[in-house]
């Protein structure tokens, strides 16, 4: 069959491709319903990436946080129109040890390879999770986030020492957000405390224990393990706040990404026996694991859906930018595309 795919061809300019597909192959035929823009997808939009990495990756379709339905399955697994989550992260091969998210060669949507901004995917069968017709698919399509922040407490849990009676998030966006929750959730006797600086955005966090403004720490604060959830130039001064305030021997989760190198306070970092625990990315059993909480939890869609900016409904390539150009001023939530094409 004849696919439309949606391309980037240049900073703000999307264009439209053809592949042949065979729908026989191995492959789960999926209709994407909604999608949500994720900041690493505005940084190819507007082409704040550097100019070797847009031209290497370029043309590519855009989009890792989806949801969609089942619409032809060869080999009947899957009914048509079963809902499913869509994992981005495609591993070509298997490793004992290192995690399919960490291996150097598994290719991710939307970076390198294309996303979901398509009429048609064509998906593995281990690469989609199904869900509840009546779960809300508009605030699941960005799943995808959840799933790293899953990853990301899932690897300190593994890590770190047993103490766990509190815990910081660095970061009053969306991913210190849903990392709020899911900690809420996860360890419901432990102390939750918000490090941010925003008023708006610190006024969500009205589930956890404190939230703090991150120039007027009180004195003799102590947590156990911290988030960061900053990324950027901020990175910087989180790790090492977090570092002035953990006591000692606990973990710290990295979870944002920053474009250059920071510098980090060492000596305390030694002094204190510090961990620092990297993580990228999720998982195909992050997802499932992630479906699991939501049918166990499904007070956690509620809260999630404090997330959700604007809807565009999208028909074409105009409706696709100015999704895309609306979402670059939105200082709160997820901006969700009705994928309607």
């Amino acid at each position: 069959m004849i696919n439309q795919v949606y391309q980037l061809v240049a900073p703000r300019q999307f264009e439209i491709t053809y592949n042949n597909e065979n729908i026989m192959d191995n492959n789960v035929v999926i209709r994407p319903l909604y999608l949500s823009i994720c900041a690493a997808d505005q940084r190819y939009y507007t082409g704040s990436r550097n100019e070797e990495v847009l031209e290497k990756k370029l043309p590519m379709s855009l989009i890792h946080e989806a949801v969609g339905e089942v619409v032809y399955d060869s080999k009947g697994v899957y009914k048509v129109g079963t809902k499913v989550l869509l994992v981005p992260n495609t591993p070509v091969e298997k490793n004992e040890i290192i995690g399919e998210n960490y291996i150097p060669s598994s290719k991710f949507r939307s970076s390198g390879y294309d996303g979901f901004m398509q009429d048609y995917v064509f998906m593995n069968y281990d690469r989609i999770v199904e869900i509840p017709d009546d779960i809300d698919l508009s605030v699941v399509s960005y799943s995808e986030l959840v799933t790293v922040s899953w990853h990301a407490i899932q690897r300190l849990e593994k890590r770190s020492i047993s103490k766990k009676d509190s815990f910081g998030i660095w970061g009053d966006g969306n991913l210190g957000y849903i990392t709020a929750i899911l900690l809420r959730k996860l360890y419901p006797s432990s102390k939750i405390y918000v490090f941010g600086k925003t008023d708006f955005k610190l006024s969500h966090f009205s589930f956890v224990d404190e939230v703090y403004y991150i120039n007027h720490l009180p004195e003799n604060l102590n947590i156990d393990h911290g988030f960061e959830c900053v990324g950027g130039k901020g990175s910087q001064s989180a790790i090492n706040q977090i570092i002035d305030v953990i006591s000692p021997e606990g973990s710290i989760a990295l979870l944002g990404v920053s474009e250059y190198p920071i510098e980090v306070n060492t000596r305390l970092m030694l002094e204190k026996g510090l961990t620092l625990i990297g993580s990228s990315r999720s998982s195909a059993l992050d997802f499932k694991e992630v479906a699991l909480f939501y049918k166990e939890n499904p007070d956690v869609i509620e809260k999630l859906s404090l997330l959700k900016g604007k809807e565009f409904e999208v028909r074409n390539i105009n409706d696709a930018i100015n999704a895309f150009e609306s979402d670059l001023s939105t200082s709160w939530g997820k901006t969700v595309i009705k994928w309607i094409l």
